[in-house]
């Protein structure tokens, strides 16, 4: 049996309900860019038909909405990079981000038969993309100017901090963003999940929902469960050996895991190669017929090993739980040192997807 990831369709729904219910009549841009978070990028658009409109990533995953017949509004969050993205943009009707003067300079010298909706991200303190707070005006001017740009452009931002709900960085990156001439009567976005969920200031006229769609905490700390999510992804495979190693023996690769004792040890059949963190460390949970048990040694590319001491009855095809529901995903990840983000991003495409 190969792992699944099983994909649970209520429980997305719920989640951008969670969105309507914490930012009332604002429009959504689900995020749905790296293949959904790993949950399968044409089934979660097709669930989320409620949504106003999706956000992608690049060009490749726009092409695979709109050849999945997905006609709502598609917005290039890192925009057009040359003619080719802009004639392909133009063709798949995308909505660009605009976040450099090179990429107004492509617009300005595009086809006068072709026109875009052009978002303009302004740097209000991520340093990352976006046009310095210095150039936004001048920026502005040469896109209300632009015959290719259709309509008023509109206006957008990313929170940097938003995620630790102690820092009021997000409250100046707020402020410096409507302290902007032109976001007065402009569409206006700002928040990702956790300016949803913590920073109402920042809702504006559109909300970029995008980790907390599946069900998982945007923040520093908790689960998306404490926060009325519901996981959408269980991560799942099963056992398929049990064996009793002696006290004294050694699990997996490098033996850096000692029985203490004699004792039941189970095989999984999950590794790094469908995704799951090669770093996590002796003592992540999983569970084991819902039972938690503890990972020990090493993951291996196909396969981990776990305690079974505390579920001595259980079997070679018994199923197995790795993250999702009865275990949050952040949880995991804890132990793997990283974010629950990553790991879902990083399920295989060898993992089945499978929507209930």
């Amino acid at each position: 049996m190969t792992a699944r990831a099983i994909i649970n369709r209520q429980a997305l729904r719920n989640n951008l309900q969670q969105v309507r219910n914490v930012a009332p009549d604002k429009s959504v841009l689900a995020v749905v860019k790296a293949n959904a978070y790993g949950h399968g990028l044409v089934n979660v658009a097709q669930e989320l038909d409620q949504a106003d409109g999706f956000a992608v990533a690049c060009l490749a995953e726009a092409q695979r909405l709109r050849n999945a017949g997905i006609d709502k509004p598609l917005l290039l969050l890192q925009g057009a990079l040359d003619k080719a993205e802009l004639e392909l943009a133009h063709q798949l009707a995308v909505e660009l981000v605009v976040h450099h003067s090179g990429q107004i300079e492509l617009l300005e010298q595009a086809d006068r038969s072709k026109s875009f909706r052009v978002w303009l991200k302004v740097d209000t303190g991520m340093h990352r993309l976006g046009v310095a707070l210095r150039d936004v005006d001048a920026c502005w001017q040469r896109l209300l100017d632009c015959a290719a740009v259709s309509d008023r452009p509109r206006l957008m931002t990313h929170l940097a901090n938003a995620d630790d709900v102690a820092d009021q960085a997000t409250l100046r990156q707020v402020n410096r963003f409507y302290d902007l001439d032109m976001a007065a009567g402009t569409e206006c976005s700002i928040a990702n999940s956790a300016g949803i969920l913590a920073w109402p200031d920042s809702h504006a006229d559109w909300v970029r929902p995008g980790i907390m769609l599946y069900g998982v905490s945007p923040f520093t700390s908790g689960n998306g469960e404490a926060i009325g999510l519901q996981p959408v992804m269980t991560l799942t495979s099963q056992l398929i050996a049990v064996k009793t190693l002696l006290k004294g023996a050694t699990v997996g690769y490098g033996g850096t895991w000692e029985c203490p004792e004699d004792m039941p040890v189970g095989v999984v059949a999950i590794g790094y190669g469908d995704g799951y963190p090669r770093h996590a460390a002796s003592g992540t949970p999983v569970l084991v017929n819902g039972q938690r048990v503890p990972l020990i040694g090493r993951v291996s590319m196909d396969m981990l090993c776990v305690d079974l001491r505390t579920v001595p009855e259980a079997n070679p095809g018994d199923q197995v739980i790795l993250w999702g529901e009865g275990l949050p995903v952040e949880e995991v990840a804890h132990y793997a040192g990283t974010i629950g983000y990553e790991l879902l991003c990083k399920t295989t495409a060898r993992v089945e997807l499978e929507l209930i």
